[in-house]
This record gives structure tokens, C-alpha cells and sequence, in this order.
């Protein structure tokens, strides 16, 4: 999934980050409102770990002006304040899930697992296609009964192919859901994480690309 993580904090900030990338996530970090916001704008979410008490722009008005804006993106506000009147405030503006600091890293990963769920079409939760297993949780892939050893990128990009369901996939949305702001769309990482996950697949090839569309796994 593609997680924005906003916390003014920036140790904490990067050790969330890692945490999620460990978990198969692409993952962005803005330390203010304003960049949050300047994020959301133009990159689709499907998470977004939200600091309440963030400089430039609190993070409530953040919330609200996803809300306002109809964003898809599912919203964990994180704060120091543990009260239940806080607590109700803040999901009385909209965010979706609402954790107190200090937390515990795999919570917060379970946390996201389970909202990124509800911001798209529901999917079981073993995908299975063409011979292909792939369990989310256990981040284990099976081909015709064989373990398939994947890196974390190729991973996400066969777990959007498999969600699709025999539809085609853009190189475009494979990029903006398993890479960071910072990828280059010009490098060919698209084309080269499908290449390998090619490979360890094996035969007979199971991933197709469609010309001038993108891939799909028929």
C-alpha cells in the first residue's frame, strides 16, 4: 500500500517509515500540515498516519480537509493526549482510527494493514490466480505449491496485479503503490521488478504485458 506518515518528530517519523517498508509499504514523510496536505494533493493514499499536533497546519485541519476534499485515503491520527474527550474529537472530524502515543510498532502496522482493507473494493484475504497463492498476512507466495522467494517490491507490484483479477494494470499505478515520492518514473523500475518477478514465477509465464496499457496476470 502507499502510507503517508506526517509527524513533526523526525526520529519517529523515520522509525515508523521503516517499520512499514520492512512491511512490503511505500512510504512518504511530511514533518508539517502544510506538506501533508501539499502531498495529498497530488499523490494517492491509501493510508495516511496523521500527528495531531503538527506546526505550519494542525493536524485536525488536515483531517478535515481530507474529509472535505473526499479523499480515499483511511486516516490513523496519532497523539500524546489519551483522554476519551480527545478521542472523540478526533474521530468526530473524520479520522478513521485514533492511537495513542506511546505505541507499539506491529499494532500500528496491524492498524494500517487494516485500513488500507477498507480503503479499496473489498479482497479476500489469500489472493489466488493462475496457480498463484499469496498470503498478505504471512507475506508468503506460492506458485503451483512451490514457495516463491520475492523482494518486498515485487511483492507489492504482484499483489496489485493479483487484486485486479485479470484486469490490466498500469505501469503507472504499479509505481504510485509500491514506490516512494522519490522514484523516477523514466528508470524502468516497473518494467524490471516485473522482469524478476517473472523469473521466479517460472514457467509457463503468467504475467502478461499488454501494449500501451501495462500488465496483468490473465
Amino acid at each position: 500500500m502507499r502510507v503517508l506518515v506526517v509527524e513533526d518528530e523526525p526520529t519517529l517519523a523515520g522509525a515508523i517509515a521503516e517499520w512499514l517498508r520492512a512491511e512490503a509499504h511505500a512510504v512518504d514523510v511530511a514533518h508539517d500540515g502544510a506538506a501533508a496536505l501539499q502531498r495529498t494533493s497530488v499523490n494517492d493514499y491509501d493510508v495516511v498516519i496523521l500527528d495531531r499536533d503538527l506546526p505550519a497546519v494542525h493536524g485536525d485541519q488536515v483531517c478535515r480537509e481530507l474529509v472535505e476534499t473526499a479523499s480515499t485515503a483511511r486516516v490513523i491520527m496519532l497523539t500524546a493526549a489519551a483522554g476519551i474527550i480527545d478521542r472523540v474529537s478526533g474521530l468526530s472530524i473524520g479520522a478513521d482510527d485514533y492511537l495513542t502515543k506511546p505505541f507499539a510498532f506491529p499494532e500500528l502496522a496491524a492498524r494500517v494493514q487494516a485500513l488500507g482493507r477498507r480503503s479499496r473494493p473489498a479482497a479476500p484475504p489469500v489472493l489466488r490466480r493462475a496457480g498463484i497463492t499469496l498470503d498478505p498476512a504471512r507475506r508468503e507466495v506460492f506458485r503451483d505449491g512451490r514457495y516463491v522467494p520475492l523482494s518486498k517490491k515485487e511483492f507489492a507490484v504482484l499483489v496489485e496485479l493479483l487484486r485486479a483479477d485479470g484486469a490490466a494494470v498500469s505501469a503507472e499505478h504499479l509505481l504510485e503503490k509500491a514506490w516512494d515520492e522519490h522514484a523516477d518514473p523514466f528508470t524502468g523500475a516497473v518494467r524490471l521488478a516485473v522482469l524478476k518477478l517473472r523469473r521466479k514465477l517460472g514457467e509457463p509465464q503468467v504475467v502478461e504485458t499488454v501494449t500501451g496499457v501495462g500488465y496483468r496476470i490473465a
